[in-house]
């Protein structure tokens, strides 16, 4: 009998192990993927509104912008909600994936930094610029610092510009490509670092005063609820759009970050 008793501990505990790891236990969890500024705190707002609606909310912060995309198509979180559609096409391009986006959320000004100059007009010949090394955010910093008459490119237009498409750098400004979270960590160290808004604020700046250049209002690069094709419409990834897209994340938004995080809806 005790063997019995055992045994069916056993199994039983195996068995709860095992509803606990997956998203879809029950039917009512979603877990997803988040950088943990700004999306992570818009998902907290979020919560709430989904569990009205009897879906648990499991969000999973991450710092880089690999590993969100990998879990999501590898199957091990369900969406994830960090990145722009730019970089989705380059990660899908170079990763041979389909991962799709759901609904556009915000958008985050990409800003121009510096410890040593008050402005780009002061940076001098021969500046350390540095740039994020991955192909969207790449190109967002070149297009920037394009905009504000710093270099000049072939085709501003294109999303996917790079180094080797810089036609003018009457500066001679030399360029370094880091990962986009490293990038405030060596702000101090070098002349001018462009840094995407969600690592900026982490950091403690603030784009609408801190930054030296920043992109317009209407930047194209909307921050989207991402997800596989096969879940795209399910029911608990649809009402997470619908709650990331609701008035009371839009008043959040515009309440918390004042400028520096902007609804897109």
């Amino acid at each position: 009998m005790t063997l019995i008793r055992f045994l069916l501990a056993a199994a039983t505990a195996l068995a709860l192990s095992a509803c606990g790891g997956g998203s879809d236990a029950g039917g009512d969890r979603l877990s997803v993927a988040a950088t943990a500024v700004p999306h992570a705190e818009i998902l907290e707002v979020v919560k709430p509104l989904l569990a009205e609606q009897g879906v648990q909310l499991d969000v999973r912060v991450f710092n880089d912008y690999v590993q969100p995309n990998d879990q999501v198509a590898q199957k091990l979180i369900d969406v994830n909600y960090f990145q722009t559609e730019p970089y989705l096409d380059a990660y899908n391009r170079d990763r041979k994936t389909s991962l799709v986006t759901v609904t556009g959320v915000h958008i985050e000004p990409f800003g121009a930094y510096s410890r040593r100059f008050a402005s780009l007009e002061a940076l001098p010949d021969g500046a350390d610029v540095v740039i994020p090394n991955d192909p969207s955010n790449n190109s967002r910093a070149l297009i920037l610092l394009h905009t504000a008459g710093v270099i000049q490119l072939a085709d501003p237009t294109n999303a996917l510009s790079t180094l080797r498409d810089i036609t003018a750098n009457p500066k001679q400004l030399k360029f370094r490509e880091l990962d986009a979270a490293m990038l405030p960590r060596v702000l101090g160290q070098v002349d001018l670092a462009l840094i995407n808004t969600n690592y900026a604020l982490d950091a403690g700046l603030n784009p609408v005063e801190d930054a030296l250049a920043i992109e317009s209002s209407d930047s194209p690069y909307v921050n989207f609820l991402v997800s596989r094709a096969d879940n795209k419409d399910d029911p608990r990834v649809q009402k997470l759009a619908a709650a990331l897209t609701s008035p009371q994340v839009k008043a959040f938004i515009e309440q918390k970050y004042k400028g520096a995080v902007l609804p897109a809806f």
